[in-house]
């Protein structure tokens, strides 16, 4: 069974991150160019530190695609880190001279309350949580939007777009267009907060310059849109197969994210079951629906753990970054004595950033669920494949006359 997976390796200061990607069909165009304009959108965005202005980050493709076509093979991403040069000694593969020089070797001592510093030292045993912080940093979903980056041409292929905005930044909610715009990042991006609303914009802008001056940081809520999913994606029949559940754990899975809704989310639990459910009509023009379309789309595009035809709509919640500049307290890992977190350079929002971080996991589990379904070696195959589908269900029942 054709399916789309993907791992990362590599550390926030150490040569490179990398990643491979496996499942992807022979023939799909790909180019570091495009690669790159997915990295450079997460690298945007107010709130954002130091390291944003060190690294500019560029994907190297070294295997898996050859003349701008993928060849059916593992895919392998390389996203170098510019400041590497600053950490060849704290993060140096090999033993070197000055190791017992903590401060040159960059170590913590001192963790941070929300990361992972304190229960990855316990977990692995060390006493030096540099060893830990530097997987668990978000540095890694560099690797991420690159890997997500092949799963949006794969579903752009499939008629598939996948994109995002901010809904809110430190409880500042932005107002909702009566008619989302079709093309999504192309209305929000322009905005330094990724928001379509400008009045919010200004209000959020102004709530992180407040946070910055504070020593403090802030989180908010993403959305993100995928448009042209086709009904039947994912299945009811076991746990591990249902897309919101795959959904909800891809996006949990990035760092800092707390909550994952799908449609109304945790409004539905709010209405009766007359205001949750959508009214099933028939819509011959709705193809990707099989002619059934939904007087609304409060389901989010899912209904059983299987996709409806309509936009698959899911919101995940990102907390404050755990580093502050006004510490929080803590133990050194040394001693048990009470102290104050370490400070590591970091940013004081990355809101807008999670939402490419977000676009490029939920197209991740699409790509993935429309190969479990369709199949296929080539991308020839795969759309003989979804055009035959999608035949099949505009003729069934209602329209076949059954």
């Amino acid at each position: 069974m054709t399916r789309f997976r993907f791992t990362t390796a590599g550390e926030s200061h150490g040569p490179a991150l990398a990643a491979i990607v496996e499942g992807l069909p022979a023939g799909v165009p790909v180019s570091a160019e495009e690669i790159d304009r997915e990295l450079r959108r997460r690298q945007g965005g107010y709130g954002r530190g130091g390291r944003m202005r060190i690294e500019s980050d560029r994907a190297e493709i070294l295997s898996g695609v050859r003349h701008g076509e993928t060849l059916g093979s593992p895919v392998t991403l390389l996203v170098r880190n510019r400041d590497w040069a600053n950490w060849t000694a704290a993060m140096s593969a090999a033993p070197v001279e000055n190791e017992g020089d903590d401060e040159a070797m960059r170590r913590v001592f001192l963790p941070r309350p929300g990361h992972a510093d304190l229960v990855g030292s316990l977990k692995y045993d060390r006493t030096d949580a540099r060893d830990i912080l530097e997987r668990a940093s978000a540095r890694e979903t560099a690797a991420r939007v690159a890997a997500g980056a092949l799963a949006k041409r794969l579903l752009a292929e499939a008629g598939i777009t996948v994109g995002s905005h901010v809904v809110s930044i430190g409880g500042i909610v932005a107002g909702r267009p009566d008619e989302m715009p079709e093309d999504l990042n192309a209305a929000s991006d322009p905005s330094p907060v990724r928001c379509l609303d400008a009045e919010a914009e200004g209000r959020m802008i102004d709530a992180i310059d407040a946070a910055k001056r504070a020593g403090d940081t802030l989180g908010g809520v993403v959305e993100v849109v995928a448009r042209g999913v086709p009904a039947g994606l994912g299945s009811h029949v076991s746990w591990d197969r249902k897309v919101d559940g795959r959904l909800a754990g891809a996006l949990m899975s990035v760092q800092a994210i707390k909550g994952v809704e799908i449609g109304l989310g945790f409004e539905a639990a709010m209405r009766p079951g007359s205001r949750v459910h959508d009214a099933i009509r028939l819509d011959d023009a709705l193809e990707r629906g099989g002619g059934y379309g939904r007087a609304g789309n409060n389901a989010g595009g899912l209904e059983g753990g299987i996709t409806t035809g309509q936009p698959v709509i899911v919101r995940a919640a990102m907390k404050p970054i755990s580093t502050l500049m006004q510490p929080l307290e803590t133990v050194d890992l040394r001693t048990g004595e009470r102290a104050e977190a370490v400070r590591e350079r970091s940013d004081v929002c990355a809101v807008p950033a999670a939402g490419v971080v977000a676009e490029a996991m939920v197209a991740m589990v699409l790509a993935d669920a429309l190969l479990e379904k369709v199949g296929g070696d080539s991308l020839a195959e795969v759309r003989r494949n979804l055009d035959g589908y999608l035949e099949r269900i505009r003729e069934r029942g209602v329209f076949a006359g059954a």
